[in-house]
């Protein structure tokens, strides 16, 4: 996926619609979705291998360039003919953004393109000390590629995170870690979301989604990101933990699930307990937010925001 900014200001209204007009100052392009997730372990100097599907467009090439530049392992990204490569286009202006536009297929993986994808990660698996699967509802992530995803990972002993989007209504059973948000944990679970409390841990509906979703999924680790309060770490017949927001500011929240996702993998890679690995996935979070665009959390930065608690 290829994030595409659009930058500029705001100065009248358009006299044809009721619409801002933008006057253009920059653009820039930043590999996006699961690329960000690569961005995000690469910009924490850990090796990272991209697997994915795009198409045989420009936007390839260019996202292409973007990971070689950014020190990003992309010979497993598999071409398929007549998928458009997914571009998302954002107009941000004054801090601001202003409207999305979406260019992308959501045609599912076909079985000769899964077998493809297949052949190129597992020789990769073996070596690993993790696979990171992002499911952002453009038909890569299907049934078939993840149930050998995970038959690869058990097999060779890898830890495997995921990062879900419920209307695929996939099997997502016998997994390491799960990182929904709480609109998506309430759809796994697939129950209303109608209480809200200032302690997550007070929250009655929320607490009964959890429990639903370590009894069906059985996931080692479930981490529910919830915005402006924080995570939970939950874990079967242990008693949730809340690690509250560690944001000053938030300015923009595109991609901090990617980074929430991608540090905690690395987290518990290097050894880090559950709780240190969420507790370390919340300072990358929180700084993330507090950027514009889609952006990542240096080393620098992290010990910065340690150091500040």
């Amino acid at each position: 996926m290829l994030d595409h900014f659009i930058w500029g200001q705001v100065g009248r209204i358009s006299p044809e619609a009721p619409v801002p007009v933008v006057d253009f100052e920059r653009e820039s392009f930043i590999p996006g979705g699961a690329a960000n997730v690569a961005r995000n372990l690469t910009a924490l100097d850990l090796p990272t291998e991209l697997f994915g599907v795009v198409g045989r467009d420009h936007p390839a090439a260019q996202l292409r360039r973007l990971l070689t530049e950014q020190k990003i392992g992309c010979a497993g990204l598999q071409v398929q003919a007549g998928r458009a490569t997914s571009v998302k286009t954002r107009i941000v202006a004054h801090q601001q953004q202003v409207v999305r536009l979406d260019r992308e297929s959501r045609t599912e993986l076909d079985a000769n393109n899964t077998r493809r994808l297949l052949g190129a990660l597992e020789p990769a698996v073996a070596g690993a000390a993790a696979v990171i699967v992002g499911d952002y509802g453009k038909g890569a992530i299907t049934q078939p590629l993840l149930d050998e995803i995970k038959q690869l990972c058990h097999r060779h002993g890898v830890w495997l995170s995921l990062d879900p989007k419920p209307v695929h209504q996939l099997n997502l059973k016998g997994l390491s870690l799960v990182t929904p948000n709480r609109k998506e944990a309430f759809e796994l679970a697939n129950l209303p979301d109608e209480t809200r409390a200032a302690n997550p841990l007070a929250d009655r509906n929320l607490m009964l989604v959890v429990n639903r979703l370590l009894k069906e999924l059985k996931p080692v680790i479930l981490l529910v990101t919830l915005g402006e309060l924080g995570m939970l770490l939950c874990r079967a017949d242990q008693k949730p933990f809340h690690i509250p927001t560690q944001a000053k500011e938030v300015f923009d929240v595109s991609g901090a699930g990617d980074t929430v996702i991608a540090s905690f993998t690395l987290a518990i890679a290097g050894g880090a307990s559950p709780v240190e690995a969420a507790i370390f996935s919340n300072h990358a979070a929180g700084i993330v937010v507090g950027k514009v665009g889609t952006a990542v959390a240096t080393a620098e930065e992290l010990l910065a925001s340690f150091k500040g608690r």
